[in-house]
């Protein structure tokens, strides 16, 4: 307070009307030059194709008044006598709202630019999304430390002692959360090693669905019947996963059962009716059909086919058509599939035999 006395002791009532019209016209100016630069830049903006005079005039335009008012001081302070200890405040606070104002700029050309280039590319480019998603969190993490750390250096503080006290605090601050950390490191894996990206069908345990979006700490799943399944990235990574977008095709096996009195004669061309089964729909490879076993209830025939396509309701059209087209076939030879039987075979029972006591 003694210096502000001081301040108001040295300079007349003259001098702090002329520091006060000299901060309000310096504001007046700085305002002005605002919105002409920014009409400047959006008038060139219209003219060119780049994206990049577009977000300079929407951040130009979003300058905040109020980070210039420390210039407008800086100008008032410089018609009055004032103490160093309030010329050494009011330049750091000009020097904290010029840092401040700048890492606003940069951070929000980079939150204009991560967001058209994830417009761009959702539905298109899943791991664009991903990588940009994270990237662009990154970069504005990286841009405030290094406006804290500026600020902290003007202040007088020693960086070289904080950042390295913020390494050994950095460990038990690891400690504490290193769920999640181990979230953030598995978002980091995903983007990096891929496994899937957005708007890849994946299959987790019993759960399937849609990649959604991809977090730091989660990652978020459609189900096939609606619902948002959200799973935490370090369990997920943990989990097996099954990538159905990045299936070529699809491997099928399945079985056919046939009762035990069918003849010898039957059972040789069973093998050929099941690769015409397979080989007379579109989009399918036969591998082979054998008679696998003897089972408890019938004779086991194995078939395995590929699917040249992984679309899944394809699969199922074909399925269809093998199945009615195995089970005609059969009904054309007199072929009857097996179902579960039990035949129990019961001997001629002995008839009971009385027993004969005697009294001696």
């Amino acid at each position: 307070m003694k210096w502000l006395y001081q301040a108001w002791r040295d300079n007349h009532l003259y001098d702090w009307a002329i520091a006060g019209l000299l901060v309000l016209g310096a504001l007046c100016v700085l305002a002005l030059l605002r919105y002409v630069i920014a009409r400047a830049v959006a008038a060139i903006a219209r003219r060119t194709v780049t994206d990049l005079d577009d977000h300079a005039a929407k951040l130009i335009a979003g300058t905040k008044l109020w980070l210039l008012f420390p210039l407008a001081l800086y100008a008032g302070a410089s018609a009055l006598e004032i103490p160093a200890k309030i010329e050494q405040a009011i330049d750091l606070l000009v020097v904290v709202a010029l840092v401040l104002q700048i890492v606003l700029w940069v951070n929000g050309f980079i939150g204009l630019w991560v967001g058209r280039q994830v417009e761009k590319r959702r539905g298109v480019d899943g791991e664009g999304v991903t990588a940009l998603t994270l990237l662009g969190f990154t970069a504005r993490v990286v841009v405030w430390a290094l406006m804290l750390l500026l600020i902290l250096d003007q202040l007088g503080f020693d960086i070289t002692a904080l950042v390295a006290g913020l390494g050994i605090g950095g460990v038990a601050i690891a400690l504490a959360v290193q769920n999640i950390l181990g979230d953030l490191f598995a978002s980091l894996s995903i983007v990096l090693d891929k496994p899937f990206v957005v708007g890849d069908a994946i299959n987790v345990g019993d759960m399937t669905g849609t990649v959604e979006y991809i977090g730091l700490k989660t990652t978020r799943v459609r189900s096939l019947s609606g619902e948002m399944i959200v799973f935490a990235n370090n369990d997920l990574l943990k989990s097996r996963i099954r990538n159905f977008k990045v299936m070529s095709e699809r491997r099928i096996v399945f079985s056919v059962q046939v009762t035990y009195d069918t003849s010898q004669e039957k059972l040789e061309i069973i093998p050929g009716i099941l690769r015409a089964a397979v080989e007379n729909r579109k989009q399918t490879r036969f591998d082979r059909a054998h008679f696998k076993a003897f089972a408890e209830s019938g004779l086991d025939f194995e078939v395995v086919y590929f699917m040249t396509t992984p679309d899944y309701n394809v699969y199922m059209d074909a399925q269809q058509a093998i199945n009615l087209e195995i089970y005609r076939r059969f009904s054309e030879e007199g072929i009857d599939f097996a179902f579960p039987t039990r035949t129990i075979h019961v001997q001629g029972m002995q008839p009971p035999v009385a027993a004969v006591s005697a009294s001696g």
